[in-house]
């Protein structure tokens, strides 16, 4: 079973939705034995990284997540997810979770498209990723295979954990991680058939079917 990580994020319903599609056993839980019982956990999240950790630490989810990640649970981050795993956000500048050092920067509104045209923030609509390493999230995806983001800020970790980048305005990371901790900027329940792949592709790792 997966467990989506319940913190009134806004999304648990719609990354829920996406695993019953694949038969994904699966939970929206806030109990700490059930996430710790789980095969694998889901961090997702939409909103501002202020109100997030605010949810986070009213019900004790952070140190949850904390104790997930020290014992190696499996554990993939979407959205605001993946931005608050970081030491510091510079929405409300909030000081985030720290589990992976780097920070999360707002897009400038300075920065121009592919066709010289400013772009518009929040990023939002398709994209594909370039990837950097290999990852077991990939399997199965097609390069040119593209995901749906929205978001007005960016991903700032260690350069060794970037796994894929995206270019809007900039190349900015969109996918990162390590052994047993993943993050993803996009929305992989929102992406179609690529995201479906990727989701399906956490879960045949935390049972044991794909090696990192």
């Amino acid at each position: 079973m997966l467990a989506i990580i319940d913190y009134n994020a806004g999304n648990q319903t719609s990354v829920r939705r996406a695993l019953e599609h694949l038969k994904i056993p699966c939970k929206i839980t806030n109990n700490p034995d059930e996430l710790f019982n789980a095969s694998g956990v889901i961090f997702p999240g939409v909103g501002a990284a202020g109100q997030a950790m605010d949810n986070l630490k009213s019900r004790g989810m952070d140190k949850a997540i904390q104790e997930l990640i020290a014992s190696n649970k499996p554990i993939l981050g979407v959205c605001i997810g993946c931005q608050i795993l970081l030491d510091k956000s510079a929405e409300n500048e909030t000081q985030t979770l720290g589990f992976v050092k780097g920070q999360c920067l707002r897009f400038s509104p300075d920065l121009k498209d592919e066709n010289a045209q400013k772009i518009r923030i929040p990023h939002m609509g398709w994209n594909k990723l370039e990837l950097k390493q290999k990852s077991p999230l990939f399997h199965n995806i097609s390069p040119d295979a593209e995901f749906y983001f929205v978001h007005s800020y960016f991903v700032k970790p260690p350069q060794e954990l970037v796994l894929a980048t995206t270019f809007y305005g900039q190349e900015f990371c969109s996918v990162y991680g390590r052994k047993d901790l993943w993050a993803v900027q996009f929305h992989p329940e929102k992406s179609g058939r690529p995201g479906l792949q990727l989701l399906q592709n956490f879960y045949d790792y935390c049972v044991g079917g794909l090696n990192a």
